[in-house]
């Protein structure tokens, strides 16, 4: 297990307006919507979600009142998740050695900002990289807090966005990065949904695989504006 590996952080640059994390009382309870896998994890994906266009048809949603309302903040990208690849496919829902809190869901909000999304994160995937959930989180702010987050909303208004524009910005903000490691999906009307960062087994930046690549260069973009 190569998880306690990461090291050397840099300064925090990556997203957060004003986050005000809410008191959390209870921990959701998540149940498995497929079987468990289990297999050598090969490397790793830092999800980023662009939370505008997520948001942009859940600001009346209880389910997404942290994230969506503006009470807590707005948010720009947020993590989705920390997943372990596997050499064809990946683990998920792996036998939990300990149990989430409520103090450390509420210490990753600002980070991740749904309550049932951290805990569904960590029974499904975390729980396939190492025993403890606050040493899952620890990593994923690890890997967070070491990026710079370019200024999506000024790109959003260049005239021929690419996906390939998309993936430049984020690799010319980020020493170390180049473009074919840094994955883009769009929804079916080309809105961005999500960057996918790949990783590989020692949280060093590895090429993505097509999948997680998603959309080509060439891609016709768009990024939806709601801060």
């Amino acid at each position: 297990m190569t998880i306690l590996a990461v090291s050397g952080a840099t300064t925090a640059h990556a997203q957060a307006y004003q986050c005000r994390a809410p008191q959390i009382s209870s921990v959701p309870q998540i149940v498995p919507d497929q079987r468990p896998r289990s297999m050598p994890v090969t490397g790793y994906t830092l999800a980023l979600s662009w939370s505008p266009a997520f948001c942009r048809t859940r600001k009346g949603s209880a389910a997404h009142r942290v994230q969506c309302s503006g009470d807590n903040g707005a948010f720009g990208l947020v993590v989705h998740g920390l997943w372990p690849q596997g050499q064809r496919s990946w683990p998920q829902w792996c036998p939990q050695q300990a149990r989430l809190t409520p103090r450390e869901i509420r210490e990753n909000l600002c980070m991740m900002p749904s309550a049932r999304l951290v805990a569904r994160q960590w029974v499904k995937h975390g729980a396939c990289m190492t025993r403890r959930p606050e040493t899952y989180f620890n990593v994923t702010r690890i890997l967070w807090k070491s990026l710079r987050i370019p200024d999506y909303d000024r790109i959003s208004r260049e005239d021929g966005l690419t996906a390939g524009r998309i993936r430049t910005a984020f690799a010319d903000a980020n020493a170390g990065w180049s473009a074919d490691q840094i994955g883009v999906k769009l929804n079916r009307d080309g809105w961005l949904e999500e960057l996918r960062l790949c990783y590989g087994p020692r949280f060093r930046p590895a090429r993505c695989d097509p999948r997680r690549y998603g959309a080509r260069d060439g891609q016709a973009a768009n990024i939806w504006r709601g801060l």
